[in-house]
C-alpha cells in the first residue's frame, strides 16, 4: 500500500477518533497538494438524481464497494504528491488514497466503465509499449454481456433497484460479474440485499419515499450551540445536505450565516448574563421580534432547525401522474418552496428548496420575493415539472399578473420569459 520515498512533497497525517471510542483514523492533510492539481473533468452524478423515480420499485440492494480507491494503481507522479510525514519517516502511496483532489472522479469514471463495459483497449494503444489507462483509452467490449443496467452508481456506493425479485436478482449476478472481471470487491458486511428499505447516501429510500436517516439526524438534533465559528460552518454544512427534506432551511439558516467570528468571541464574554431561548414555535415565519440582538435571533434560528430535524417528514415520490403544487414564501432575508402532490385529499411534500437572497435582492417587494421562490423551484425540479401544469400556493396574485400582461422591462420582463407558458 506504502513504501518509503524521497519526493519533494510532504502532507501532514491527522489521526481521526472513530465512533467506538477505540480505533483510530489515519487521515492526510493534502490541503497544499489539491490547491495546486487542476481539477479532473469528468461528470459526477447528482445526488438528488440519484434518489429520484424509485417509486415502483419492489426491492433493493445497497452495496458499498471494498477498500474503494484502493484498488487503483497510482503513477509515479502521483506517487510524489501523495507523500506524507510519519513518525517512521517519508512515505507515499502506492495505491490512490482518499484525500486527493481527484481521486473520487478517478473511481467514478472506474466503476461507470468497468459497469458498462468500456474497457477493451483499442487496436493503437496495445501495439504501444507505454502502459495504458484502460478506462481513459478502451472501447467497448463486445465479448461480455450486456452493459450493467438498472443501478445507480455514486463513487464507492451502488444502489440495484428492481421491481420483482428475479429482475433484482438478474442485475446483481451481471454486476457481480463486472466486478470479478475487474477485480472489483464489495464489501458484504456494509451492503444490504433484497431489501425493501436500505440505505443510501445518507438516506433510507424504499417505495413509500425518501427519508433521512435517523441517526445522523439525531446526531445533528443533540448538537448544543457552536461555540465557534468553524463549529457552526461544520452545522450548516451537515444540516445543507439534508435541505431538502426541511422546510423553510434557508429562512432561518440565514441568521446563522450572518454570524462572524466577533460574534462567538463576544458572547463568550458575556456568557454568565447571555439569554438561552428555551422554547420556539417551529411554524412561527414571522420576522423576529423588534429590538432582539442578533445573537438571541440566532439562538432561535438554531432551536427552531433543530426542531425541524427531529421531525423531518417522509418525501413521497414524485408521481408523473398528479398534478404538482408548489407553496412559496418569502421573508427579509431568504426564499422557500416546496414541492408537493395531493393524495387523498392531502398535500404531501416531494421536496423542499430555499436560499438566502442576494444583496441586490434584499430590498425587493415581498412579492418579488414570491416570484424568486418561484423561480427557485422550477430550477431545482425543472426535470420534474418542464411541459407540466402547476398549481402555486401563493399569498399574492402577482405571477397571475405577470402571466396575464405585456410589455414588461428589466427583471420583470426576465421573469415573465421564465415563467411564461
Amino acid at each position: 500500500m506504502i513504501s518509503p520515498s524521497t519526493s519533494p512533497w510532504a502532507s501532514l497525517i491527522v489521526i481521526i477518533i472513530k465512533k467506538n471510542s477505540v480505533d483510530i483514523r489515519v487521515c492526510i492533510d493534502y490541503r497544499v497538494v489539491n490547491g495546486l492539481t487542476q481539477l479532473m473533468v469528468y461528470p459526477m452524478p447528482l445526488i438528488n438524481d440519484m434518489l429520484e423515480d424509485l417509486d415502483k420499485v419492489l426491492g433493493y440492494c445497497s452495496l458499498d464497494m471494498a477498500s474503494g480507491f484502493w484498488v487503483v494503481s497510482m503513477t509515479e507522479p502521483a506517487r510524489l504528491i501523495s507523500a506524507f510525514i510519519t513518525p517512521f519517516g517519508l512515505f507515499e502511496w502506492n495505491r490512490m488514497p482518499f484525500g486527493l483532489k481527484n481521486a473520487p472522479q478517478i473511481y467514478q469514471r472506474l466503476i461507470d466503465n468497468a459497469l458498462y463495459g468500456y474497457l477493451k483497449i483499442s487496436a493503437d494503444a496495445s501495439n504501444d509499449s507505454e502502459p495504458r489507462d484502460v478506462f481513459l483509452t478502451g472501447e467497448a467490449e463486445t465479448e461480455q454481456k450486456s452493459s450493467v443496467l438498472g443501478r445507480r452508481s455514486y463513487i464507492d456506493d451502488i444502489l440495484v433497484t428492481a421491481d420483482s425479485w428475479d429482475t433484482l436478482c438478474n442485475k446483481v449476478d451481471r454486476l457481480l460479474e463486472a466486478c470479478d472481471k475487474w477485480n472489483l470487491s464489495i464489501s458484504a458486511v456494509k451492503s444490504f440485499w433484497g431489501f425493501r428499505k436500505v440505505d443510501y447516501l445518507g438516506h433510507q429510500v424504499s417505495m413509500d419515499g425518501l427519508e433521512a436517516h435517523p441517526k445522523d439526524l439525531q446526531a445533528l438534533a443533540d448538537l448544543p450551540f457552536p461555540s465557534t465559528l468553524r463549529a457552526m460552518q461544520s452545522f450548516l454544512g451537515s444540516l445543507n445536505y439534508y435541505s431538502r427534506l426541511i422546510e423553510d432551511f434557508a429562512i432561518y439558516a440565514s441568521v446563522l450565516y450572518e454570524l462572524r467570528e466577533s460574534d462567538f468571541h463576544e458572547i463568550t464574554r458575556k456568557k454568565p448574563n447571555a439569554s438561552v431561548v428555551e422554547k420556539a414555535n417551529s411554524n412561527d415565519r414571522e420576522e423576529a421580534p423588534a429590538g432582539e440582538n442578533r445573537w438571541t435571533r440566532a439562538e432561535r434560528a438554531f432551536t427552531v432547525l433543530k426542531t425541524k430535524i427531529a421531525a423531518t417528514p417522509v418525501l413521497q415520490h414524485f408521481d408523473p401522474g398528479r398534478p404538482p403544487v408548489v407553496a412559496v414564501y418569502a421573508s427579509k432575508w431568504a426564499v422557500s418552496a416546496a414541492l408537493t402532490q395531493e393524495h387523498d385529499g392531502v398535500y404531501w411534500p416531494v421536496t423542499f428548496t430555499s436560499r438566502t437572497l442576494k444583496s441586490s435582492e434584499i430590498n425587493y417587494g415581498i412579492v418579488d420575493k414570491e416570484v424568486l421562490a418561484s423561480l427557485r423551484i422550477l430550477e431545482v425540479c425543472y426535470t420534474l415539472l418542464v411541459t407540466r401544469t402547476i398549481k402555486v400556493l401563493t399569498r399574492y396574485s402577482t405571477l397571475g399578473w405577470m402571466l396575464q400582461s405585456n410589455g414588461f422591462h428589466g427583471r420583470l420582463g426576465r421573469w415573465a420569459a421564465l415563467l411564461s407558458p
